[in-house]
């Protein structure tokens, strides 16, 4: 890598050092004419590094794999993974790669990463690239889910390689660089146990151990420990999503992260009519990923991580499956408190004066008068805070369809709710499905003005600002269950 202000970046190997059974080394394809599509300025001062160094030659060839600091270590990480139910034994990063390790400005642990950087070993007969449309749409609504308080890996910079990727039409390329605190997954988990090395399953644990949740270390049955954890922080994780109408399309085991952080923005929307069966993915004909269903797959795959750990749970496997099967039956309970405890907050409600039972009632309540007029989730949302204020207008214009909504409305205020509190939860914006396809034809066509102004405004979600209307405004299409997005390979 040439001088530069990047000359004190360190990436470390740790992954492939410990893990090399589950990494082949390799190099990124280089870009024909790189240029800087996407940069989030916060998230590269806190990773130490200079945006405007990030913007140079040099900088762009950090950013697309091709030039790297001495010592780095390549790869393209291995994994297994059920896949719309079904196992495949050997997934992988077909289109990515694992650039190392970095510290951040707190001395954490944060993996860079790449997606769209040209075939791997792994990529089972695809091109290994990506296309400006689908790399934007990560960098935008992993933005906009770090802005909502969602944990998520984030995405750093999306670069154009200035040549063109064959889809249903040739449309320009990009390079995506995103953030994590790891990319391990349960399906990397379930590769390791299907080597049949006990050893290697063993390292993986104490990997993902110490990157996430160190505590485990000095348990009496580590990788019970780390089975809890994760289920914790998936539970915590969906009733995130589930309050924010968010549905992730593709919640394959190889798409779900022993860190609890969102991962692989593919077919990903915010649902606006509150409908439960809502799906947006084209590949997901079934419904099986469709947001009413989120929690019961999180689950499901968490079986799948506590299977591939049972050998190292307990040596007895009637009691390894016992313990295991205790840890996954608390998932839903843990995932109805998250969603509770996160509706009491939008509800305006917090604080101890108001029982869990009062508000799990009314969170219940209110769902149940979305689902039916199939209202606006976060337009119906953001009104609360109006109508603790004493104007319910908005409100009304969400629920007034449906019987009951006036009654469930007075329960509410009778409680007293904090106008302010409610703001501050809920949000005015989020990526509508119509804005969205909107700034990726623009992206796509070469005008990122829809796209920057887009992504400016889901940076700052729950302040509303005069001229913005439109970003808070449900799309023109009443059946949004029509909208359709794709995968981008």
């Amino acid at each position: 890598m040439p001088a530069s202000a990047l000359d004190a970046l360190r990436l470390d190997g740790a992954y492939a050092a410990a893990l090399p059974e589950l990494a082949v080394p390799w190099q990124a394809q280089p870009p024909t004419e790189p240029s800087l599509l996407a940069l989030d300025e916060p998230l590269a001062l806190e990773l130490g590094l200079d945006p405007d160094a990030l913007r140079s030659e040099a900088g762009l060839a950090l950013l697309t794999g091709t030039a790297l600091p001495d010592g780095a270590t390549p790869v393209a990480m291995a994994y297994a993974g059920h896949q719309f139910g079904a196992y495949t034994p050997l997934l992988g990063d077909g289109r990515a790669l694992l650039l190392g390790e970095l510290r951040d400005r707190d001395g954490g642990i944060r993996d860079l990463h790449l997606k769209g950087s040209g075939r791997t070993p792994f990529a089972r007969g695809g091109d290994g690239l990506a296309a400006v449309g689908p790399m934007l749409r990560e960098h935008l609504v992993s933005t906009a889910m770090h802005a909502l308080g969602i944990p998520t890996t984030r995405s750093l910079a999306v670069v154009g390689t200035g040549r063109h990727v064959a889809r249903d039409e040739w449309l320009p390329g990009a390079v995506l660089a995103r953030v994590a605190s790891s990319h391990l997954r349960v399906g990397t988990v379930q590769l390791a146990r299907s080597t049949g090395d006990v050893a290697l399953l063993r390292r993986l644990v104490d990997h993902a151990i110490a990157r996430h949740a160190p505590d485990a270390a000095a348990a009496e049955r580590p990788a019970l420990a780390l089975l809890d954890h994760v289920v914790a922080v998936q539970a915590r994780l969906v009733a995130q999503w589930m309050l924010v109408g968010f549905v992730h399309g593709v919640m394959n085991t190889d798409n779900t992260t022993l860190s609890g952080e969102t991962i692989d923005y593919g077919p990903c929307a915010f649902m606006e009519a509150y409908d439960p069966a809502t799906t947006f993915s084209s590949i997901d004909a079934q419904g099986r990923y469709r947001y009413g269903n989120q929690p019961g797959i999180a689950q499901w795959n968490l079986c799948r991580l506590a299977e591939a750990l049972l050998p190292l749970i307990d040596d007895d496997q009637g009691r390894a499956i016992e313990l295991a099967t205790a840890s996954i039956e608390a998932f839903a309970p843990q995932q109805r408190a998250a969603w509770v405890l996160g509706m009491r907050t939008k509800l305006g409600l917090a604080g101890e004066r108001v029982d869990d039972e009062a508000v799990a009632a009314l969170a219940d309540d209110l769902v149940r008068l979305m689902t039916a007029s199939r209202a606006d989730l976060t337009g119906t949302m953001r009104s609360l805070g109006a109508a603790a204020r004493g104007d319910a207008a908005p409100l009304r214009r969400h629920l007034a369809s449906t019987d009951g909504w006036e009654a469930w409305t007075a329960r509410w205020l009778a409680l007293e709710p904090d106008a302010a509190a409610a703001d501050a939860a809920n949000p005015a914006y989020v990526p509508r499905n119509h804005l969205v396809e909107e700034a990726f034809a623009a992206a796509t066509a070469g005008d990122l003005a829809p796209f920057e102004r887009l992504l400016a405004v889901v940076r700052d979600p729950f302040v509303e600002r005069p001229g913005l209307e439109r970003y808070a405004t449900r799309g023109p299409d009443e059946d949004f269950r029509a909208y359709t997005t794709y995968c981008g390979t």
